[in-house]
């Protein structure tokens, strides 16, 4: 297939200083492969509603599955930045299907964060390599973003739990080889002291997976129910110790909605450098689009904004880098991102016209595929709340 023309993205106002030349060599390998291996197949992602199994080997094999994970575990050992890079590259090109990122930089890190040596020996190389997809089972049909809710449960028979309840929304969950899953294994009054976290293999019996469900946007990403029914679990699988997953889990929240901001901000500048080069082509009562003042002034604003939001996401990716990122400054970027990506995509589909809705046109395709953007990694609502708390 042919390689997707994707035009380069706006030159930005305020120059960036995050990256060196080695994250540049390592985003020209990306680049490559989100241009070839993944944007020219759209419509097949959308068709099985998941990527092919073997693109998670190609991926490894390129070295860009886990890179941030130490080597002795099959990573790179380098710096955040590259995941930043993984980001920024998949939204360029209005990739909504892979999820490469929650593998690398979620599930690996939970992994990698508090897991016990023959817990990271046996499941990060494999990660790494593309061998084994993850993904993380937090929400069930009923719960939502109340974690403490849950209603998975685990109960401890000795030397294994059995494990029993469902999770909604999974990502990764079709095509999953395991799946680290939040259950309750205690008694306490307490909802967050119940909670622990259980690397669970996918091929264990009792484990099964729902068809990927049928979304509104996102349609190509591998988004599943998942069941478990007498599963059972090797103590050994418990991942840090039982009863402290609820803080697990808080201390990994504030990275999983920056990655969302990082993603939404990089949508932004390319859902923008593809209506600048589609205004500058496509005429109108015999002029271009882009010669149309309101155009102009349109695009001007949409720069400024995603400009604005370029710099406060590379800010918050800096103190992400010292381990300084506050919980509150990452909720307003997954936030206020969001909601401006949603923004200029509307924006940018009205200057398309008519072709704006035609799904063979990506800004078309963003339309639909960043709504959910506001709503995963907690709602944008609350966002709001735990800023609040912070006043």
């Amino acid at each position: 297939m042919s390689k997707l023309h994707i035009p380069d993205q706006i030159a930005p106002m305020i120059p960036r200083t995050l990256f060196n030349s080695d994250h540049e060599a390592f985003r020209k390998t990306a680049r490559r492969f989100f241009e070839e291996e993944i944007a020219p197949y759209h419509e097949k992602w959308e068709e099985q509603q998941h990527l092919d199994r073997d693109l998670w080997n190609k991926a490894g094999a390129l070295g860009l599955l886990c890179p941030t994970m130490p080597e002795e575990y099959g990573g790179s050992g380098v710096d955040r930045l590259y995941s930043v890079i993984m980001m920024e590259e998949q939204a360029r090109v209005g990739d909504s299907a892979s999820g490469f990122s929650l593998h690398s930089d979620i599930v690996a890190n939970y992994i990698n964060n508090f897991g016990n040596e023959a817990q990271k020996q046996a499941w990060l190389p494999k990660m790494a390599s593309g061998e084994v997809v993850s993904a993380i089972a937090m929400t069930e049909p009923g719960t939502g973003s109340d974690l403490q809710a849950v209603q998975t449960r685990a109960i401890d028979m000795g030397d294994h739990y059995v494990l029993n309840g469902s999770k909604i929304f999974i990502t990764n969950g079709y095509l999953c080889d395991m799946a680290v899953v939040v259950a309750k294994t205690g008694t306490s009054e307490k909802g967050a002291q119940n909670i622990s976290l259980l690397i669970v293999d996918a091929h264990s019996e009792g484990f099964s997976k729902g068809r990927p469900l049928k979304k509104v946007g996102m349609k190509g990403q591998d988004t599943c129910e998942l069941f478990f029914n007498n599963v059972k679990v090797p103590k050994e699988n418990l991942l840090g110790m039982e009863g402290m997953g609820f803080i697990m889990l808080m201390k990994e929240l504030a990275w999983e909605r920056m990655m969302i901001a990082i993603m939404c901000a990089a949508g932004a500048e390319g859902a923008l450098a593809q209506t600048v080069d589609y205004v500058k082509n496509r005429k109108v009562f015999g002029k271009p689009v882009a010669a149309y003042q309101n155009t102009r002034f349109k695009l001007a604003e949409l720069r400024s904004e995603a400009q604005i939001a370029r710099v406060f996401v590379d800010r918050c990716i800096e103190q992400v880098l010292k381990h300084e990122l506050s919980v509150e400054a990452a909720c307003a970027a997954k936030y206020w991102v969001s909601d401006l990506l949603s923004k200029v995509v509307d924006e940018c589909v009205q200057l398309h016209g008519g072709y704006g809705f035609m799904l063979e046109y990506p800004i078309a395709r963003a339309y639909i595929d960043t709504r959910a953007n506001r709503i995963y990694g907690g709602t944008n609502e609350i966002m709001k709340e735990l800023i609040s708390r912070s006043i």
